[in-house]
C-alpha cells in the first residue's frame, strides 16, 4: 500500500522540544493548496462559496487561513457564532444551519445578517417570535427514502432528523412570503465522507429540480442551491481520492441543463464542506509510553479518545505510521491505545506496524477534522494542544492544551482546590 505523508522527523522533533506529545499538527502550505484547489473547481460560478463547517475545527488559526482564502463560515451553534463574529465574519458570509434550534439562536444569527438554514417548517413560529424573519432564507430539504447513485444506496434521508418534506417546502415558502421573505435557497445533505464523484453533481441535480418545481408552483424567487458536505477523504491508504475538477464539472452541467433554461442562470452554488477541506492537513502526534503482553500486544500511548473520538465512537479506520520509520516493514501487530478506562479506547486494532519502540513517535493521520474539536473530559483526560506549522516552516501555537485549571474552572471550589491546583502542569 502506499504510504501517507507523515510530517518529516526533524520537524517533529523541532516541535518537541518545544510542546510535549500529545498534539494536533496542521500544515498552512497544505492547507491552502487544499482549499485554492477546491475553489478553482467551482470558479465557474462567479458567486460560489465555501462556508467552511466550524464544527470540523473550531480553532481561529485553521479558520483564519480559510477566511483569507475566501470562504465563509457554517454554524450549527450559538458559540459557533460568537466564533464567526469574533474572526469578522458577517452577513452572507455566514450560513447558520441548526437544528432543534434553542431560543435566541435565531435572533443572534440574524443580528450578524447570516443566511438562516431552516430545518424546520414548525420552526417558523420562532423565528417570527425573535423577530427575526430575513428577506432571504435558506430551506433545508428531506426527499426521504433512499439516496442512490446509480443502484448503490449512499444513504436513507428518511431516517436522519434533518430537513423537510416537499410538502413542508412549499408551505413554509407560501408562509414565509406572506412574512416578508423575498428570496429563497434550498439545502440538503444527504450523505457523509464519500469519495464518489458523481455525490454532488447528484445532489445538485436533485437541489436544483426541487427549486424549478418549487418556483413553478409557488412564484418563489431562489438565490443560492447549497449542496452542503458529505466529499469525504480516503482515510486508509490506496483508497481512491474524490476527483473536485470532476465534481465541479459535473454540477456546472447540472447548472447549464436544469438552472438556465429555467430562468435560474444567476443562481449561486456553495457548499459546507469541512472533512475534505482539513481533515489530510492535520495530524495527532504522540508517543509510545507502555507496552503490554496479554492475549494480545498492546502500545499504549499519551493521547487517547479525549484527543481524537471517531475510533471509539464508531470503529474509524485512522492511518498510523512512526515518525522516521515510514518504510520500514510492517511486523507487529498492535492494538494501540490511550490511558481511558473504557475498552474502545482504541486508535488502532490489530494494527500492522514495526516493532514499536518506548518513546518513538507515533503519527495518527488525517485528524484535521473532527479530531480535537470532538474532545471530551472523560476520566479527567485534557484536551492536547494544536500546533500549526506556517508556509515559511516557523512553528506556532494556535491553541493550548488544557490544564487542571481548565478543568475544574466551571466548579465552585473557591480557595479549596488553590493548593492542589498550584502543582498541576
Amino acid at each position: 500500500m502506499p504510504l501517507k505523508e507523515t510530517p518529516d522527523i526533524g520537524l517533529i522533533n523541532r516541535i518537541t522540544e518545544k510542546f510535549p506529545t500529545p498534539f494536533h499538527l496542521y500544515s498552512e502550505e497544505k492547507l491552502r493548496k487544499r482549499v485554492r484547489a477546491f475553489l478553482k473547481a467551482f470558479s465557474w460560478n462567479k458567486r460560489f462559496t465555501e462556508y467552511y463547517a466550524v464544527k470540523a475545527c473550531p480553532t481561529p488559526g485553521i479558520i483564519k487561513i480559510l477566511q483569507e482564502e475566501g470562504c465563509g463560515v457554517d454554524c450549527a451553534s450559538e458559540c459557533e457564532l460568537m466564533l464567526a463574529e469574533a474572526m469578522g465574519f458577517e452577513g452572507e458570509k455566514i450560513m447558520f444551519s441548526s437544528n432543534e434550534t434553542p431560543a435566541g439562536e435565531f435572533a443572534y444569527a440574524s443580528k450578524l445578517g447570516a443566511i438562516i438554514n431552516l430545518d424546520d417548517y414548525s420552526l417558523i413560529p420562532s423565528l417570527l417570535n425573535e423577530g427575526s424573519v430575513p428577506e432571504r432564507i435558506c430551506l433545508r430539504f428531506n426527499p426521504g427514502g433512499e439516496f442512490k447513485l446509480g443502484t448503490f444506496v449512499m444513504g436513507n434521508p428518511g431516517d436522519a432528523k434533518y430537513g423537510m418534506t416537499y410538502e413542508q417546502l412549499r408551505s413554509a415558502i407560501i408562509d414565509l412570503t406572506k412574512l416578508g421573505v423575498k428570496e429563497f435557497a434550498l439545502h440538503a445533505f444527504l450523505a457523509s465522507n464519500t469519495t464518489d464523484s458523481s455525490y454532488y453533481p447528484t445532489m445538485a441535480r436533485l437541489l436544483m429540480n426541487t427549486a424549478v418545481s418549487l418556483k413553478n408552483e409557488t412564484g418563489a424567487q431562489f438565490f443560492m442551491i447549497n449542496l452542503s458536505g458529505g466529499i469525504g477523504i480516503p482515510y486508509m491508504p490506496g483508497q481512491e481520492e474524490a476527483d473536485i475538477e470532476k465534481i465541479g464539472n459535473g454540477v456546472r452541467e447540472a447548472y447549464e441543463e436544469i438552472c438556465v433554461p429555467n430562468g435560474l442562470q444567476d443562481i449561486k452554488i456553495a457548499s459546507e464542506l469541512g472533512r475534505y477541506i482539513t481533515g489530510p492537513v492535520g495530524w495527532l502526534v504522540t508517543s509510545a509510553i507502555h507496552e503490554k503482553h496479554i492475549h494480545k500486544e498492546y502500545i499504549g500511548v499519551d493521547a487517547c479518545s479525549a484527543d481524537l473520538m471517531r475510533p471509539a465512537m464508531y470503529g474509524a479506520y485512522h492511518h498510523i505510521t512512526i515518525a522516521g520509520r515510514e518504510n520500514e516493514a510492517c511486523t507487529h501487530k498492535y492494538d494501540v491505545v490511550g490511558s481511558l478506562c473504557e475498552n474502545n479506547d482504541k486508535f488502532a486494532i490489530d494494527r500492522m506496524l514495526p516493532k514499536v519502540n518506548m518513546g518513538d513517535i507515533i503519527v495518527i493521520h488525517d485528524t484535521g477534522a473532527h479530531g480535537r474539536s470532538m474532545g471530551y473530559n472523560y476520566n479527567g483526560r485534557l484536551r492536547s494542544a494544536e500546533v500549526l506549522v506556517r508556509e515559511n516552516g516557523e512553528i506556532e501555537l494556535i491553541r493550548r492544551a488544557e490544564t487542571a485549571k481548565d478543568y475544574f474552572a466551571t466548579l465552585d471550589f473557591t480557595g479549596v482546590l488553590d493548593g492542589v491546583l498550584s502543582h498541576s502542569k
